[in-house]
């Protein structure tokens, strides 16, 4: 039967605008949902539009819709197809999409999205189509309509579950700080993954993701040498709670607490089942024993309430901001859309923990309660395709967004903005003395060691090139 396409009707009197996409907070742990409108309709279908298609295999195959109109719209069993009238993926009974919203469906387990495919979209029952789009390269990382769910379909940052990343018009600049860059550890000492870094005063340490954290000291030239007190001498194995598992670990961060008051590691899977995603934050008694394991003390698993991303694709970056400094900049939590009130939760951390996710280079931000639930309180699309570092400088009060080499080594700047969000302050292209190296970790000084207008900073080379996992360069204080 030839295929019909829906029609536009009558344009119908303009009701008041619903809120913004926003997200539900589900038990504990906030997932995202498209917020209720007061009456949702059937009809135009021409309001619902396919907004981002995803082929390549960093995140399941997946189809974003988008509501273009001014009123929510019931897509209830309405159908998604690739090019095979007999594949096809139902959207779930109650699902309902607002005015300027978008949901993202993981289609991966109906059918397969090729190199050169289509997504099509239907009314209920498959025969009326309502909106299609047909590609003949995979999506690098994702194919997405600007203007969301009116402009042409182009390649961009992957955004699921968000509005897309169209562009913000802003030209890389140059390094904030010296071109020179040396390395900063002995050769072959700590060896390949190394991938996220956090330095505390004298120490730096380092989350490997082979499952090991590294206690790194002064070596009084510049650079950083494992302790060798303590079991440290070739870094700690990670647990996770019960002395069971072998944590991915990407990435690590302290609070105010410092050391003392436990290191922070984010994991995207166990390596002992290392095709399930488990998007963790672990925390370890990093001060007592001396024994060559940890085993987490506490894991907040938040791997239910984020978009489905391959195995190794999660988690990445990790990055803690005190409370005082959220409210203080009017920091808004999106899971009431009120300014945030660390009061409405139980006893935390003092702070939000900010997570970057590699395979979609989206962050957020979490309240770790010390009961072990979790609140979503941010989502920011970083406009990279990958985020895998995060580290927050106080003395700038800025947010820093590492990518790696896919990304030619770009970082970005954020600061909070008046409306309570993070917004772009600056793209920087990475050291001209550096080359396009895996770099997956990156740790600033603090505001005490600058000297001369500058100050370190160190960057973790996950493929340990020339046999060096750590360089050190300079940025303007």
């Amino acid at each position: 039967m030839p295929e019909v396409r829906a029609p536009r009707g009558r344009r119908r009197p303009a009701p008041l605008r619903t809120a913004p996409l926003r997200l539900a907070v589900v038990g504990s742990v906030t997932a995202a949902a498209a917020v209720l409108a007061p009456a949702a309709h059937a009809a135009p279908a021409d309001d619902v539009r396919i907004n981002e298609v995803v082929t390549t295999g960093q995140v399941n195959d997946s189809i974003e819709l988008f509501n273009k109109g001014t009123a929510a719209v019931d897509i209830s069993g309405w159908i998604l197809k690739d090019e095979k009238n007999g594949s096809k993926f139902t959207v779930p009974a109650g699902t309902t999409l607002a005015a300027g919203a978008v949901r993202a469906f993981d289609v991966s387990g109906s059918f397969g999205l090729g190199s050169n495919d289509k997504a099509r979209l239907y009314l209920p029952g498959g025969s009326t189509l309502v909106d299609s789009f047909s590609w003949s390269s995979h999506s690098a990382p994702s194919w997405s309509r600007c203007p969301d769910g009116t402009g042409s379909f182009g390649q961009a940052p992957l955004t699921l579950g968000a509005l897309n990343d169209c562009g913000d018009g802003t030209a890389p600049e140059a390094w904030p700080g010296g071109s020179s860059v040396t390395t900063a550890d002995g050769p072959n000492v700590i060896g390949p993954d190394l991938s996220g870094l956090y330095e505390e005063g004298s120490v730096l340490w380092g989350a490997q993701n082979s499952g090991r954290l590294w206690r790194l000291v002064r070596d009084g030239s510049g650079g950083w040498q494992p302790d060798t007190t303590n079991g440290w001498t070739s870094g700690k194995s990670l647990r996770f709670p019960g002395g069971s598992g072998a944590p991915d670990s990407e990435a690590v961060t302290l609070t105010a607490a410092g050391a003392a008051g436990g290191a922070y590691v984010a994991s995207e899977r166990n390596g002992d089942a290392s095709g399930t995603s488990r998007l963790s934050v672990l925390r370890y008694d990093v001060t007592s024993g001396t024994g060559g394991s940890l085993t987490a003390t506490k894991e907040w698993n938040l791997t239910a309430g984020l978009p489905a991303v391959g195995s190794n694709a999660g988690f990445e970056a990790v990055t803690w901001i005190p409370d005082a400094t959220l409210t203080t900049a009017g920091f808004e939590d999106e899971s009431t859309g009120a300014a945030y009130d660390p009061d409405r939760f139980g006893a935390h951390t003092g702070g939000v923990f900010f997570l970057g996710v590699e395979g979609t280079g989206s962050v957020y931000g979490y309240v770790l309660q010390d009961d072990g639930a979790a609140t979503r309180v941010a989502t920011i699309a970083s406009g990279m395709s990958g985020v895998m570092e995060l580290q927050w400088e106080p003395q700038a009060a800025r947010l820093w967004l590492v990518c790696d080499d896919t990304c030619s080594g770009q970082h970005r700047t954020m600061r909070i903005g008046a409306d309570g969000g993070f917004a772009l302050a600056a793209v920087h292209d990475r050291p001209t003395g550096m080359p396009n190296l895996n770099n997956e970790g990156f740790a600033l000084a603090a505001a005490e060691e600058c000297t001369g207008g500058t100050k370190p900073v160190y960057w973790a080379d996950d493929g340990n090139t020339g046999g060096h996992a750590i360089r050190r360069g300079t940025v303007d204080c």
